[in-house]
């Protein structure tokens, strides 16, 4: 038992030194690491009293000396010097074993331990599990943004796929050609009839007429009224005055009746011309005269102008139409509609050209319309002409000896009676 204790203990004083050597070379390398230094099993204490059959060859877990944190220095030659180490112990151990005859103890098992002793001392392989290198961290996988999931970019790709692809675009249909500009005798005719879908109005307001002729004020509602009866309100038309200058009208003038008629007929032109005037003619043998009424400019206006044209003739209905369509025709739009009224006190000295020119003036002048007014006995064969007139384009209303007494609303049923523009 005595060599065992000196094999012991010269066996643990070369431990000793060789982990202070090992400790040493580790040491010169560890500068290099900055992070701290674990813990190392390479400085177990001694045992107090190792097992007698606990083969020496145990001790060698000495190998676990080399460090992980050595990152620049390579780990081989640490491993290396501890092999090596553990081979001189083993070939020590081994002569002395040979050298010296040992009683063989009642345990056979401690030299395949010393013989396999070696195996743990080939254990490098922790070594390797501190090297960061061949093991990268999780960061090679970047997890991804959440801003980026639910950004609304990959959203709207699947709504695009969804909707359909739009139908082609049919090609545009020409446009039609412009409307050529009415002319004006077109809008003239237009004037005529009220825009649909309106209201409507007499060309003057009745606060414009009672402003500037009120004494026409009575005679406006009555045109108004009649015009309404017969569908004509809004209708917009020229308004031309004839009156007969033959001798057997003289009684009428003093009376007063041709110039109540005149004003009549201007509070009828005051709903259908926006300019409310009245074109007046004043003919006998021949056309005697012309003068024009207005709202400001019609009281006592038919005496002045008659007083001022002289001899009184005969009866020529013809003279009379034909200058009527002259001067509709000169300021007037072709197609303006007209209504003259057209008074006088008996028939036409000349019946042929009476009738030939009412005749022409219906086929040249269709919106031209003749009301006739007749002064004096309704019996009188005189006006036998006018009943027998059927050229279309004509109207007579008798209105008796004494038409001043007639009522505006007597006077405007007679004369609106046919008249459709």
């Amino acid at each position: 038992m005595g060599i065992l204790t000196l094999l012991r203990n010269a066996f643990g004083r070369s431990r000793k030194e060789r982990a202070a050597q090992t400790e040493g070379a580790t040491q010169e390398t560890a500068p290099a690491v900055t992070a701290p230094e674990p813990k190392l099993p390479s400085q177990p204490a001694a045992p107090a009293e190792p097992d007698p059959s606990e083969p020496p060859a145990q001790p060698e877990a000495t190998p676990q000396v080399p460090e992980p944190r050595s990152e620049s220095t390579p780990a081989p030659a640490a491993a290396s010097t501890s092999t090596s180490t553990s081979t001189d112990e083993h070939d020590l151990v081994k002569a002395a074993f040979t050298n010296i005859t040992v009683p063989k103890p009642t345990d056979p098992e401690p030299e395949p331990q010393s013989e396999a002793a070696p195996e743990p001392a080939a254990e490098p392989q922790p070594e390797t599990k501190p090297d960061p290198q061949p093991e990268p961290k999780p960061k090679a996988e970047p997890q991804p943004d959440p801003k980026t999931e639910t950004a609304p970019e990959p959203a709207a790709e699947p709504q695009s796929e969804a909707e359909p692809e739009p139908a082609p675009t049919p090609a545009p249909a020409p446009e039609p050609a412009p409307d050529p500009a009415p002319t004006e005798g077109e809008a003239e005719a237009t004037k005529a009839t009220p825009p649909e879908g309106t209201a409507p109005k007499p060309a003057t307001s009745a606060a414009r007429l009672r402003s500037q002729a009120p004494g026409l004020t009575t005679a406006y509602k009555a045109a108004g009224a009649a015009l309404k009866k017969h569908g004509l309100t809004g209708t917009r038309a020229r308004v031309h005055l004839v009156l007969d200058r033959s001798a057997s009208m003289r009684a009428y003038f003093k009376d007063g009746s041709a110039q109540a008629l005149a004003e009549q007929t201007l509070a009828l032109a005051a709903h259908l011309d926006p300019e409310a005037a009245v074109h007046v003619t004043f003919f006998s043998t021949e056309v005697d005269g012309t003068g024009e009424l207005t709202l400001a400019d019609h009281e006592n206006k038919i005496d002045e102008l008659h007083g001022a044209l002289g001899r009184m003739g005969r009866t020529a209905y013809h003279a009379a139409v034909e200058a009527v369509l002259a001067h509709h025709a000169e300021h007037a739009p072709p197609g303006t509609p007209a209504l003259v009224v057209f008074q006088t006190d008996g028939a036409p000295d000349a019946k042929t050209p009476a009738t030939q020119s009412l005749t022409d003036a219906a086929a040249n002048h269709p919106n031209v319309h003749f009301s006739f007014v007749a002064f004096g006995d309704p019996e009188n064969k005189a006006f036998d002409y006018l009943r027998r007139l059927k050229t279309g384009n004509a109207s007579h209303f008798l209105a008796g000896e004494t038409p001043k007494e007639l009522t505006d609303k007597e006077l405007y049923e007679g004369v609106l009676a046919t008249w459709r523009p």
